[in-house]
């Protein structure tokens, strides 16, 4: 286990790469050190050819994430300048975390509230705990959010519910986000973990080249039809046609035994 900051653990577990909040005494609320936290350890991960599923959650049972860390901003977004370098790491978190080669899955119990849903909707996948509560109390503080803050949210619920979320600055339970299209699966919190463990499992056991094709070929498809790369949706289908990988699933299917897959 690596203690990146005080407040995000780090650690390898085979084929899953986690990071854990640990901020429990504010309720994992996110600072500025861990909004770096994330993009250096995005970028670990992504040179690790062992990790093929990322796993993020909350320390304490109480939090994935209740926001962004209110603490700091009188030092960290006290001046125009502060407030753009803070801005700016918060994007380049975000940005990283989603455009990750690999499969990531927010593991969410308790509160997942402003900056935490940031966090969770750049996420591949979200898994919730029947605790969960998720809100963006914007409208509550007065603040503005940008269009590339705004964006992975309506791309995610659609614009009708990402207005609702921000309209009324309401905190949603589980149920309603499930409904919502915020999170995928809900279970009872005492599953959660184990749910999710079998979850990124599964993920990691599959072929990998075809997953990251999946992850690359979405990520094509959500921009506009002339931003698309369509060369690059063609190569990483291609690789995978010409790579080892392919052949080893196609003789453990007939050998009717598990794939050894190995990503090349």
């Amino acid at each position: 286990m690596t203690t990146v900051t005080d407040q995000v653990i780090v650690e390898k577990d085979g084929a899953i790469g986690r990071l854990l909040f640990n901020n429990p005494e504010r309720r994992n609320a996110i600072s500025y050190e861990m909004w770096q936290a994330i993009s250096t350890t995005m970028a670990d991960f992504a040179a690790d050819d062992t990790v093929r599923v990322i796993v993020l959650g909350g320390a304490g049972g109480k939090a994935f994430a209740a926001g962004a860390d209110i603490s700091q901003f009188a030092e960290k977004r006290g001046t125009e300048d502060a407030v753009a370098d803070y801005n700016a790491m918060v994007a380049k978190a975000c940005t990283d975390l989603r455009l990750v080669a690999k499969p990531t899955i927010a593991s969410i119990e308790g509160y997942c509230i402003g900056g935490g849903i940031s966090v969770a909707q750049c996420c591949d996948l979200r898994l919730a705990s029947d605790d969960a509560r998720f809100g963006i109390p914007a409208a509550r503080l007065g603040l503005g959010y940008r269009i590339d803050g705004l964006a992975p949210l309506v791309d995610l619920v659609g614009p009708s519910y990402a207005k609702e979320i921000l309209f009324t600055a309401r905190q949603f339970d589980a149920e309603e986000a499930r409904i919502m299209g915020l999170v995928n699966r809900v279970v009872p919190k005492a599953e959660l973990g184990d749910y999710v463990d079998d979850y990124a499992r599964t993920i990691a056991g599959n072929a990998p080249l075809t997953v990251l094709a999946v992850k690359a070929i979405v990520g094509e498809v959500l921009k506009d039809p002339d931003k698309r790369d369509l060369d690059l949706c063609q190569k990483v289908v291609d690789d995978c046609y010409a790579s080892a990988d392919y052949k080893e699933g196609r003789q453990a299917f007939m050998e009717k035994r598990k794939p050894a897959f190995t990503g090349r």
